[in-house]
């Protein structure tokens, strides 16, 4: 025995020395810079609808005077291009399934660029209308894709930061906008009115992203579905945190695509079924399983609150929200305009750093709570001012004040949340045609509430309108804490598994366990429960 303790004993003191950097704390997975690349440069193309939602909001100011039009033309013409963009929206599934996420975003840019000349050189109301579609098209295909795409591409670790992008850029758009309105108000030429510089310029970026999209690797799991694993594997080998993560992923993605688990070579078979859609439907709305009839109410359920809450109709009508405040002159309007475009891409950048440390629920949660508050506050004080002959000062402030809070609330929750989340819940075969019927209902209670919001003032008064979004948004809140399990941590191929009931608390007890493996526990978890529940 005194023999084993003098061989054992060198051992046991090299064990425990320790040098100064072993006591360093461990070091955090840094960000992988090229799918942050991938995912800022598709994002972009979400620029297209933001400006076209920002500046119509002060060009519609400057229509009406030049083509004479009513209130009801002007919320046809700034609510219409949300209905035409269910076009694009419905085809980009389909064809993003046939020419790839990537090639879908430059047919986005094209439309979108000879719609916003048009609308640039419109001679009168049809004529705008006319762009107004086609442009409409356009961003219709953008908002389908973009969050598609940054989804696919991205590591688990920082999928809810980076799926946040199209809504930064949404919002980014907005206040190019607002500052454009801001810029070509001073333009008096009779001919080149101002308003056609503001819709025409839209144009421009519109060249510049059709053009760098052409630089961007197609995405993964597509290529995958067209039975190219090698091109596959080569992105994923870029877009992951390891190389080991990249074979999981390649895994789980051959797995929900139908391809054996021991076909490697670099291009294979894949059944027609899973490459370009068919039956998708089939599976999606007439006989879906319990876990995908969840998701696809969570999936539309948060993009009808989205819009269904009113944030359409600050944004597109904050000049004559801030009218009703008391705010006469047109370039204090324009400028109050732009207060809001800004505080709201603030807020949206502060959401980004927070997705994937809070998690989806309690910032939605959050979010959607300073909405009903803020709301509720901004229909007291409308309502008050219109009580009332003078101005009161007090309630002005207090009417700016609720704008800027509530586009605030809804910018750090309620806006990047809805794109995160619908974007990454539906299973691989049903994702493009999933994705598609959220942005579909997105568009539509858009278009609803901007095509009514002047026309529901006038039957209820501003104030009363603001009340009304408040109520629906306490209605959202109840619905985010019963059917929206938390994803954060999660694969895409994982999701599948938190739906088809709604305890959600046991579906999120996971991730505690996910935290404690690290980014490499969480991948091999999600392929064995996968090879579990197939």
């Amino acid at each position: 025995m005194a023999t084993d303790t003098k061989t054992t004993a060198p051992s046991i003191v090299h064990q425990t020395h320790k040098t100064l950097p072993d006591f360093d704390p461990p070091k955090k997975n840094k960000r992988n810079k090229f799918s942050l690349a991938c995912a800022t440069l598709a994002s972009m193309t979400s620029v297209l609808l933001g400006y076209d939602i920002g500046v119509m909001s002060g060009a519609a100011i400057f229509i009406k005077e030049d083509f004479k039009l009513s209130d009801t033309k002007i919320e046809i013409l700034v609510g219409i291009l949300n209905l035409y963009s269910l076009i694009g929206s419905a085809a980009a599934g389909r064809t993003s399934d046939w020419i790839g996420r990537r090639y879908t975003m430059v047919v986005a840019a094209v439309i979108f660029f000879a719609g916003a000349l048009l609308m640039g050189f419109a001679t009168n109301y049809s004529f705008l209308m006319f762009g107004r579609f086609v442009a409409g098209v356009g961003v219709g295909y953008a908002l389908m894709i973009a969050p598609v795409y940054t989804a696919e591409v991205s590591p688990a670790s920082s999928r809810g930061f980076l799926t946040s992008f199209p809504e930064v850029f949404i919002n980014a758009g907005i206040l190019l906008g607002y500052v454009s309105n801001y810029g070509f108000s001073k333009v008096s030429d009779p001919v080149t009115r101002g308003w056609r510089y503001m819709l025409g310029i839209g144009a421009v970026p519109s060249v510049f992203l059709a053009v760098i999209v052409l630089i961007m690797p197609e995405s993964p799991r597509w290529l995958v579905l067209q039975g190219r694993l090698g091109e596959a594997k080569k992105v994923l080998e870029k877009t992951s945190d390891s190389k080991e993560e990249a074979l999981i992923r390649l895994a789980d993605i051959k797995q929900a695509a139908g391809i054996p688990e021991e076909c490697n070579d670099d291009i294979v078979s894949v059944a027609k079924k899973s490459t370009h859609g068919e039956g998708v439907w089939k599976e999606l709305l007439i006989h879906p399983t319990a876990a995908v009839r969840h998701i696809l109410i969570a999936g539309v359920g948060i993009h009808f609150f989205q819009q269904a809450s009113g944030i359409d109709a600050v944004v597109l009508y904050s000049p004559r929200i801030f009218e009703k405040a008391g705010i006469t002159s047109a370039n204090q309007k324009l400028l109050a305009t732009v207060a809001v475009g800004f505080v709201k891409t603030i807020f949206i950048l502060v959401a980004t750093f927070l997705l994937d440390r809070i998690g989806r629920r309690p910032l939605l949660l959050t979010s959607v709570l300073g909405m009903i508050i803020s709301l509720g506050t901004l229909g007291l004080a409308l309502t008050v001012i219109n009580q009332t002959d003078k101005k009161l000062m007090w309630a002005v402030v207090l009417c700016i004040s609720m704008v800027l809070t509530y586009v605030a609330s809804f910018s750090i929750g309620m806006g990047p949340i809805t794109w995160v989340y619908s974007s990454e819940i539906f299973p691989l075969k049903l994702r493009a045609q999933g994705t598609s019927m959220g942005v579909a209902v997105n568009r539509v209670t858009s278009g609803v509430i901007s095509m009514s919001f002047l026309s529901l003032s006038k039957a209820i008064t501003t104030g009363g309108a603001f009340f009304l979004f408040a109520a629906i948004a306490i209605v959202a809140w109840f619905f985010f804490y019963t059917a929206l399990p938390e994803t954060q941590g999660k694969t895409l191929e994982e999701m599948e598994m938190l739906f088809g009931h709604f305890r959600w608390k046991s579906a999120a007890a996971p991730a505690a366990t996910e935290k404690d493996n690290g980014s490499g526990g969480v991948q091999l978890a999600a392929a064995a429960t996968n090879g579990q529940t197939s």
